[in-house]
C-alpha cells in the first residue's frame, strides 16, 4: 500500500472514532432503568468497540505516514461530528461554526493538496 493508502486509512481511523462517539451520544440521550444498564448495552458496547477497532487502524497507519500529517487528518473529525450532528441529531448549524468548518476543512485541503 502506497502512502496515500495509509493517509487514507487514517482519515477512516477518524471517521470510524466519529461514529463512536455518535453512538456514544445516542446512548446518553435515552433513559436506563439504571446505572449497569446506562454503562453496559449495546451502544456503548458497539461504540467501544469501534473505538478500539479505530485505535487499531490508527497505529497501522501511524507506521507510514508522516508525524506532521496526523494533526490534520485528526481534525476532520470536526467536520465528521458537525455533519452526522446535523443529519442524526438535527443539530443547527450556525454561521460561525459553518465558517469555522470552512477553513477547516480548506487547512486540510491546503495540506493535502
Amino acid at each position: 500500500m502506497t502512502a496515500n493508502g495509509y493517509a487514507l486509512l487514517l482519515f477512516l481511523s477518524v471517521f470510524i472514532s466519529a461514529l463512536s462517539q455518535v453512538l456514544l451520544k445516542k446512548s446518553a440521550m435515552e433513559p436506563h432503568k439504571n446505572i449497569v444498564r446506562e454503562y453496559l448495552n449495546a451502544k456503548v458496547i458497539s461504540a467501544y468497540v469501534l473505538f478500539f477497532a479505530a485505535v487499531f487502524i490508527d497505529l497501522a497507519a501511524l507506521r507510514y505516514v508522516p508525524a506532521s500529517f496526523v494533526p490534520v487528518a485528526e481534525t476532520s473529525s470536526y467536520a465528521f461530528l458537525m455533519i452526522f450532528g446535523r443529519i442524526i441529531f438535527k443539530e443547527k448549524i450556525s454561521r460561525t461554526q459553518a465558517v469555522g468548518m470552512i477553513i477547516v476543512v480548506a487547512g486540510i485541503a491546503l495540506y493535502v493538496l
